[in-house]
């Protein structure tokens, strides 16, 4: 049996195991789909997610969901993450189940940890969030995340289990602010990029950058999160990455959204999801959300970029 086994094999997935593996940890790195597996075992690498960066010896390639290791990591997409963990709930009954994923589910309005509860309710649920592209922590090279759970002493082995010379892992109890400033990063990065997209300049991303960052924080506050978690590595520190690199997804479909130009449906962008449950959780709840329920109707198409900017630029007048 593996030490760790990492289920989903996309990019970030395929990462966080070269990464646990390059350390000297056995690794199991579970594909969605047995072709992709047994390509990726005949060539020692993920060249249809993660070209050019080899595998481990440590690192084994499978579609085979049963008997994973202790401890999981879930690299698949959140609104992938309940309909999955479903399929393999029964062999994960004992497992600590650590998320990999930033978002809210958008038909139960539940985080990830809440949807690893429903599904496998004796596991350990926790999640993993911050700044990191899968590039960057395959390449080796070094940044710092977030690692949440309940129970305190949970995330220290957790901790221990899965920091690497390249990822270090800070832990924290507030799992709902840690899934919370994850998930609403997204949202803004794509802003970000509509920002910039339709040219409006690097002062107007730094403003929108700092009045989505309160936007977070006031929704995150009004689901009991603690908001020194906001100014942290899942909040405050990928908000910063993602709004500013191409690299990301979510900031990449932005500029193509702003700039009026066909948008890459092939990746996931789990920002526009989150936009629309947040959204109307935000309208349900009276909490002031202009900045994500702009990018909503963007994503729905109920608005133009010249409209967005409108909305935004006319809104009345205030303290900040």
């Amino acid at each position: 049996m593996s030490d760790i086994t990492v289920f989903g094999a996309g990019a970030f997935g395929t990462a966080l195991a070269i990464s646990l593996a390059r350390d000297g940890r056995s690794v199991s790195l579970v594909a969605r789909d047995a072709g992709h597996a047994k390509e990726m075992a005949k060539t020692g690498e993920n060249s249809a997610r993660l070209p050019g960066h080899r595998f481990p010896e440590l690192l084994t390639p499978t579609a085979d969901t049963s008997n994973p290791a202790p401890t999981c990591l879930m690299a698949v997409p959140a609104q992938s993450l309940a309909g999955y963990l479903d399929q393999i709930a029964p062999d994960l009954a004992d497992s600590s189940i650590v998320a990999c994923c930033k978002g809210i589910d958008l038909t139960t309005g539940l985080g990830p940890t809440a949807i690893i509860g429903k599904s496998c309710p004796d596991a350990i649920a926790a999640i993993l969030s911050g700044p990191s592209f899968a590039v960057d922590i395959a390449a080796g090279l070094p940044t710092a995340l977030t690692l949440a759970t309940t129970n305190g002493s949970d995330a220290a082995r957790l901790q221990a289990m899965l920091s690497t010379s390249n990822l270090r892992l800070y832990t924290s109890t507030d799992v709902v602010g840690t899934e919370l400033g994850g998930a609403l990063k997204n949202v803004i990065a794509i802003a970000a990029g509509v920002t910039v997209g339709a040219g409006l300049g690097e002062s107007a991303r730094a403003a929108l950058m700092t009045r989505g960052y309160a936007e977070m924080k006031r929704f995150a506050q009004s689901y009991g999160a603690d908001p020194s978690t906001l100014s942290g590595l899942s909040g405050l520190g990928d908000l910063v990455l993602t709004c500013t690199s191409q690299k990301s997804r979510n900031y990449s479909f932005g500029l193509a959204l702003g700039a009026g130009e066909t948008t890459d449906t092939s990746k996931t962008v789990e920002g526009i999801a989150t936009a629309k449950i947040v959204s109307n959780i935000g309208k349900n709840r009276c909490i002031d959300m202009p900045v994500t329920n702009v990018v909503a109707a963007l994503v729905e198409d109920k608005l133009t970029v010249s409209q967005a900017v409108e909305m935004l630029l006319s809104r009345p007048l205030r303290k900040e």
